[in-house]
């Protein structure tokens, strides 16, 4: 730690009460001891540590503070520190780390030091904040240290501030990373012999030692640092203060070769010379006594005088015991060791230039232009280097050295050269450092030291020379990485054809070993790589590029921002714009921060951020130790934009309105009825006249005139009318005011239009008849409107809590997000230190996660602790549990069901797996099939055409009324002699045009298609489908071709062992003790074949670990070779456990057949346990015939026949020997799928053709076809034809669906009418696909397309029903069928609408029943169907030929028996299950040729 001070110009300070604010703010600061701000001279003096503070950063907490801040010098002075020593007592009260942090906590101590025994404090402090009394004061008990009185290196007193004998040794260690290096080094060197006390920093890389001279040299201390394992090298001699005898001794050591040399060479120069010296850095005479005194002890020193005045040292010494070197030095080690010691011009002297350097060199060649600062060259032969990283490491290493100016190394030459300043090193010390790096170094005969140059002007031929040799990369590499962290940048790259983690790692791994790339993390689900690089090396298309390289699409995305974290926050607090200032600019300073924007009126705060750089956390910080309360804008996570609640909320409510208002209308409607239907009768059954009628009608109290023209019933009837058409359509009316405006017509305008005609018409009606004071009251439509409305709001209300059903699938889905997460601090071992409840949106990368039985996991993470199992089913439909390990990868969202585990964040935010999927479907259910966009189109001009015929039926009903009356006084309902012809006419026509306008809707053509696409996606995407959208999910159910990937689809993609057919007998070799020796020499193959057979050996033994496998050999294309020991124990367990199943069967056996002999322990007898001592080691060979033939094994004929047979099978045939005889022959296949035969026999009964494509040769797809049923098969097509072959099915105008796992088929997938991308959970890459299958199961390709055309389905009968109301509807609304006495009224035509759009709904919903196709039901409709096929039913194209290879050509005979077997084989297949084939059951072909019994008896 160093103490700096520095004075700061402060502008604004009014009065006293601002220098305390400041001095109060900015003493509270970290680092910083002292603060004094003076009001008169308007600055601040501040005293601080300049590792934790800047002057730049004082500058600106005043700033911040409101005033103005000025650095009148930026050059801060450093404060000299004081040390005392204190004794701690044995007995005291407080440990030493109690003292420590209570030293610590005051102004001014800088640092406290403990020593080894914990009985010495080393405090460092600023004396001019706080004294040695003060010190001692604040920690009772403790006193001062005799042996170390206070030391003041600050001041220039006498200050022997160690024992005697005890002497100050400063080195320089290098190689220290952390705390933990310094204690080694403090722990090892404090518990030597000899030692005092030794302080190590590692910020300066070194450590100060006291030590007695006379117990341990320096040579040694430095020796146990070095074997400590750090490079430790002298900074400055040892200095001497009250000299021992055993220190003179030592001294008159310290000359180097070099000076005996001089002195053999210089044999003629007097016994004693003088020599004048200029110092630098004395104050007072206190400091001339102290150089004085030191250098005069000094043996080889006759006399020494300093003058203080002149600032000069006359030294009389003997040039053959010291050199002038050496004396230069041993004045600059006199306390404080601040002295500076130069020789002045005037004083030439031959001693000058000791001969330290060469010893070839004469004395006069030294003499040239001696006043300036000289350097010498010198060449050093260096044997063992082998590249340019040797050189570079040399050049690295030397070049720090103190004193070395340049260095060049050839490596064709095999020296280096050497420019060095002979005042601080040496040829021989450059040597032994060259030999330290591993090096063989020696002294050149012939040195380039004719002429020692000036460093202020090289030679230009030399500088020449070195400009032409120096290698690039001579710049240092930590100067480099300084230079890199400064310089990184970051791009986002969006990468599509990535199908599964493998393809993620794959990017990665190989985008990590790119020069220039800093780190890169791909999501998979995103399908978007975030790279950190660095742009002097590398820029983002060349990254792109790399990515297409491997075979991705890679384009680099131009908003960068999108990696950018947004922080919405809302701060307490603030008071006055300073208050947001003062956040902002606080912000804005924060490394990471890239926009900050503070709004005081709404209290809230807008933030971008780097999330590689700061997390949301660290911000939340920074704002909260400004002093403000922070908390996160709380975000709606509950899917309440789906569930419809608000339109529900409001339809209600119209709903209940309106029908307040309209039962008194009906009641009013119905009585009128009744009333008339009885004059009717009356008029019929008494003969009453029509005058007599008319008396009777007006009569009626809802008749009664209130005022001529205006009756009780039409004025109840307008009362009631009102508020419904204010209230209850005031909704409709702005709706279909914002239709209008836009120049659209929909359902809205339609009502609005039916209902204010019947109003204004009745009301205009009422009007003319009150002015006309008419004696009978005209008939009035005030009853329409309410009636309308109810059933309109009634319709819409339904309509919204259907639709909140449809997308409950997606609010579950975002219901599963968790909405808080616990985040654990973890120290050594994984030790948990604390633990914290943040909110999920908190969560950072890399973030330590601990998620407890029952919880969800918050973010998607890699488990690094802990064993459980999860649920995923919500997510992948996936019902069991699934194993979770550390390594493992868990999904957000998926619930841990029984221990607890500890997770490392890997995506968090919108990169989770589930928000992935959430936004997917999301789109899905937004987005619109083919079908629908013919519906809106058909909306679009339905309306205008309704207005048309409802325009033209009114005027129809006027003319035909006045043509022929007697139609209308026929049909009309109610039609009374006491109304005039022409009103009777005009009613007519209007409730005619009313009613079209009222029934005729919209609404369930536009619901038909969306409401079932929105279901139909929701319930796939609970069974684990993810279908993107209205058209594939359409498309599916047109599809004709399925064309089936073959590994990783049809078959596993991953070997395993079909069958083991052992060559020896088992009393020779037991299997079981094969198996081991084989399973071991597998263990250490990364082959996939190997790993397969080793798979198999573990279960087979049922055991987890093998034996011990050396002198592994790997020959790629042949085989392996090794050395195998320490199966024994393993076969000890193996038979143990067989011992004790015989014995209980054995047991069971005894028990049924009642009889009482006494239970023999069955079969194994000599399975005694093992010792170590016969651990037996046996010679492995695994591999082809090709690697048996070279080690010299014969391989017999009917082994080779039986490999043969095998490899016609698509298999893999593997031989093994073991010391030296042939024993085993394992077939390797990779297995087909137990449900694919299942999957593509229903996918043929649905009408679908199949087909399998594959890169694999012809006789293995030949192989796994007949296995699975499928009869066209297009083998060895490349990654790039499969595009070509899909485009050639489709030109035959066949829709295709494209199966794969989309490792490398993503672009036929995109090719296909429907791409079906099938994964193991969320390994699937969503952007190759329309269709994504999130589990790895082929049954979910027929549930998929089976989903499809039952929502397709589904969209067909919503039409009709959509259709019929409005097709059949309008003509009757119309009057169309009004000779068959059906008149519709207009609140019948509403009731018959809203009917229609509830309808639409219920049917979609019933989408919701969906059920999967399951297994068992599937498997029983196919028993008999299903077999496999023979070889002359395949046709094999090779490559995208069409032209099949023809199946092997068989007689009618041949045709015959394999049709009577393959029957007979299938009556046997029914009694087993589908799922349980024998693992070496022969293909039908194989029956033909006969080899049946040799399979039986060599199966396991």
């Amino acid at each position: 730690m160093e103490a700096k001070s520095i004075v700061i110009g402060v502008e604004g300070m009014t009065c006293n009460s601002c220098v305390q604010t400041i001095e109060q703010h900015i003493g509270k600061m970290n680092g910083i001891h002292n603060i004094n701000v003076s009001l008169e001279d308007k600055n601040a003096a501040i005293i601080y540590d300049s590792k934790l503070q800047t002057p730049a950063t004082l500058q600106e907490a005043i700033y911040d503070m409101g005033f103005d801040a000025t650095l009148p010098d930026s050059n801060p002075q450093p404060v000299l520190p004081d040390t005392i020593f204190l004794t701690i007592p044995t007995q005291s009260a407080l440990t030493s780390k109690q003292i420590s942090s209570t030293l610590l906590k005051n102004k001014g101590i800088i640092d406290v030091k403990m020593s080894s025994d914990q009985k010495t404090a080393v405090v460092t402090f600023i004396s001019s904040i706080i004294n040695g009394k003060q010190i001692i004061q604040m920690v009772p008990g403790v006193d001062l240290n005799i042996s170390a009185p206070e030391v003041t290196p600050g001041t220039c007193e006498d200050s022997s501030w160690s024992q005697a004998s005890s002497i100050v040794l400063r080195l320089k260690v290098e190689g220290m990373t952390c705390h933990s290096c310094t204690s080694t080094i403090e722990g090892k060197i404090g518990k030597l012999q000899g030692i005092q006390r030794i302080k190590v920093s590692l910020d300066n890389q070194e450590a100060v030692v006291v030590y007695h001279p006379h117990l341990i040299a320096a040579e040694e201390i430095k020796h146990q640092i070095e074997v400590a394992g750090f490079t430790a090298s002298v900074k400055k001699q040892p200095r001497p203060l009250k000299l021992s005898t055993v220190d003179l001794e030592r001294l008159k050591n310290t000359q180097t070769k070099g000076s005996e040399t001089a002195l053999k060479e210089n044999s003629n120069v007097n016994d004693t010379k003088t020599i004048v010296f200029r110092i630098d850095g004395m104050h007072c005479s206190s400091c001339v006594l102290n150089i004085q005194s030191t250098v005069s002890a000094l043996p080889s020193v006759t006399s020494i005088v300093v003058s203080l005045e002149k600032k000069t040292a006359i030294i009389n010494y003997k040039p053959n015991l010291i050199s002038i070197d050496v004396l230069r030095k041993a004045i600059e080690a006199v306390s404080p060791e601040r002295f500076k010691v130069s020789l002045p011009d005037e004083y030439e002297n031959v001693a000058l230039f000791p001969m330290l350097a060469s010893p070839l060199k004469s004395a006069h060649t030294a003499l040239k232009d001696a006043s300036q600062p000289l350097t010498q060259f010198v060449v050093i032969n260096i044997e063992g280097m082998t590249c340019n990283s040797c050189v570079q490491s040399i050049e690295g290493v030397i070049s720090q050295k103190a004193g070395v100016k340049s260095i060049r190394v050839s490596l064709s030459n095999r020296n280096g050269t050497i420019e060095y300043d002979p005042l601080q090193t040496c040829p021989e010390d450059l040597r032994s450092s060259i030999e330290d790096m591993g090096f063989d170094a020696s002294l050149s005969a012939q040195m380039l030291a004719e002429l020692p140059v000036a460093i202020a002007q090289p030679s230009p031929e030399v500088q020449l020379e070195s400009q032409k040799n120096e290698p690039a990369s001579k710049v240092s590499p930590t100067h480099l990485a300084r230079q890199e962290t400064k310089t990184i940048s970051k791009c986002y790259v969006q990468v599509t054809g990535m199908t599964c983690a493998s393809c993620v790692a794959n990017i990665e791994r190989n985008l990590r070993r790119e020069d220039g790339i800093h780190s890169i993390l791909v999501a998979l689900m995103a399908g978007k790589a975030e790279v950190r690089y660095n742009p002097a090396v590398i820029h983002p298309s060349a990254i792109a590029e790399l990515i297409r390289e491997l075979g991705f699409g890679a384009t680099v995305m131009e908003n960068c921002g999108e990696g950018d974290g947004i922080l919405e926050l809302v701060v307490r607090g603030m008071t006055c714009a300073s208050c947001v200032h003062k956040i902002e600019s606080t912000l804005m300073k924060t490394n990471g921060v890239l926009y900050c924007s503070v709004a005081l009126a709404t209290n809230k705060a807008h933030i971008k951020y780097d999330p590689e750089i700061i997390g949301p956390r660290d911000v939340i910080q920074v704002i909260k130790d400004l002093g403000f309360t922070t908390s996160l804008v709380k975000k709606d996570r509950s899917a309440s934009h789906l569930d419809h609640k608000q339109e529900i909320r409001q339809w209600k409510r119209s709903f209940v309105v309106s029908l307040v208002f309209c039962i008194p209308v009906m009641g009013l409607m119905i009585y009128m009825m009744v009333m008339d239907s009885q004059l009717s009768d009356a008029h019929t059954h008494h003969n009453m006249s029509s005058e007599e009628m008319e008396a009777l009608h007006s009569s009626m109290v809802l008749e009664y005139q209130l005022l001529p023209g205006l009756s009780v019933m039409n004025f109840l009837s307008f009362l009631l009318c009102v508020p419904v058409q204010m209230f209850g359509g005031w909704h409709f009316y702005i709706q279909a005011y914002k239709a209008l405006k836009h120049k659209t017509a929909n359902m809205d305008v339609l009502i609005v239009l039916a209902t204010s005609i019947a109003f204004v018409y009745s009301f205009v009606i009422l009007l003319v008849a009150m002015a006309e004071k008419a004696k009978v009251n005209p008939v009035t439509f005030f009853d329409t409107p309410p009636m309308l409305f109810v059933f309109i709001s009634l319709g819409r209300w339904l309509e919204h809590v259907a639709k909140g059903k449809t997308s409950e699938a997606l609010a579950r889905l975002i219901s599963l997000q968790a909405t808080e997460a616990t985040i654990v601090t973890l120290g050594p071992d994984n030790v948990l230190l604390s633990e914290e409840q943040v909110d999920v949106e908190l969560v950072q990368r890399g973030d330590i996660v601990k998620v407890i039985p029952g919880g969800k996991f918050p973010v998607d993470g890699r488990v690094i602790e802990g064993h459980s199992m999860v649920d995923e089913s919500l997510i992948t439909g996936e019902a069991m549990p699934v194993t979770k390990k550390p390594g493992n990868t868990v999904i957000a969202g998926s619930i841990n069901q029984n221990g607890s585990l500890l997770i490392s964040a890997t995506h968090v935010g919108a990169d989770t797996t589930l928000s992935q999927i959430v936004k997917l479907v999301e789109e899905a259910q937004t987005s619109k099939a083919p079908i629908q966009q013919f519906a809106d189109k058909l909306s679009g001009y339905f309306v205008p055409s309704i207005v048309a015929v409802s325009v033209v039926t009114l005027f129809a009903w006027i003319i035909i009324g006045f043509v022929d009356f007697e139609i209308v006084e026929k049909y009309f309902l109610g039609y009374n002699k006491s109304i005039s012809a022409a009103e009777v006419i005009i009613r007519f026509a209007f409730q005619a045009s009313i009613t079209v306008l009222c029934i005729a809707c919209p609404c369930s053509l536009g619901l038909a298609t969306p409401t079932a696409v929105m279901v139909g996606t929701g319930v796939g995407a609970q069974n684990g489908i993810l279908i993107k959208g209205g058209e594939p999910l359409e498309m599916a159910h047109k599809v004709k071709v399925v064309v089936f990937d073959k590994t990783g689809t049809i078959t596993h993609g991953t070997p395993e062992v079909m069958q083991v057919k052992f060559l020896v007998e088992s009393n020779e070799l037991p299997h079981n003790k094969m198996l081991a020796i084989v399973g071991t020499a597998e263990s250490n193959s990364e082959h996939p074949l190997g790993v397969a057979i080793t798979k198999y050996c573990k279960k087979e033994l049922d055991s987890e670990t093998l034996g011990t496998c050396t002198d592994f050999q790997v020959v790629p294309g042949c085989g392996i070779s090794c050395k195998v020991t320490n199966i024994e124990a393993l076969l000890y367990r193996k038979n143990k456990m067989v011992e004790e199943n015989n014995i209980k069967n054995v047991t069971l056996v005894k028990i049924e057949e009642n009889t009482d002999e006494s239970v023999q322990p069955a079969l194994i007898i000599d399975a005694e346990r093992p010792t170590t001592m016969n651990s037996q080691k046996y010679s492995v060979l695994i591999g082809n015939r090709e690697w048996m033939n070279r080690n010299g094994l014969l391989v017999k004929n009917e082994v080779d026949k039986a490999m043969m047979e095998h490899e016609r099978r698509g298999r893999t045939a593997v031989l093994a020997a073991i010391d030296g005889m042939l024993c085993g022959l394992i077939a390797i296949a990779d297995t087909v799928k137990p449900e694919a035969e299942l999957a593509v026999c229903t996918l043929k009964s649905m009408g679908l053709e199949v087909v399998l494509m594959t890169g694999d040769n012809s006789k293995t797809a030949r192989s796994i076809a007949s296995q699975v049923g499928i009869t066209k098969v297009f083998a060895e097509v490349l990654p790039s034809h499969k595009v070509a072959k899909v485009k050639q099915l489709q030109d035959e105008g066949k829709r295709v669906a494209m199966v794969g796992d989309g490792i490398n088929d993503s672009p036929a997938l995109a090719m296909a009418n429907v791409g079906i991308a099938i994964g193991t959970g969320t390994d699937v890459a969503i952007e190759a696909a329309d269709v994504v299958l999130i589990r790895d199961d082929l049954m979910d390709v027929v549930a998929s397309i089976d989903l499809s055309r039952k929502t397709v389905k589904r969209i067909r009968i919503n039409f009709v029903f959509a259709l019929i109301y409005n097709l059949i509807g309008v003509p009757i609304a119309a009057g169309v069928f009004l000779p068959i006495g059906l008149v519709l009224q207009p609140w019948m035509g509403s009731a018959a609408m809203a009917a229609s759009s509830v309808s639409v709904v219920l049917s979609s919903l019933l989408l919701k029943m969906y059920q999967k196709p399951s297994s068992e039901k599937l498997e029983f409709r196919a028993r008999g169907q299903m077999r496999h096929k023979s070889p002359s039913e395949i046709s094999v194209h090779i490559g995208i030929d069409e032209t099949g290879r023809g199946s092997p050509k068989l007689s009618l005979m041949d045709r015959i028996i394999n049709y009577s077997r393959a029957s007979i084989n299938s009556l046997f297949s029914d009694k087993r299950s589908v799922n349980s084939i024998v693992l070496n059951e022969p293909d039908k072909h194989s029956l033909l040729v006969g080899d049946f019994g040799e399979d039986d008896d060599t199966a396991l």
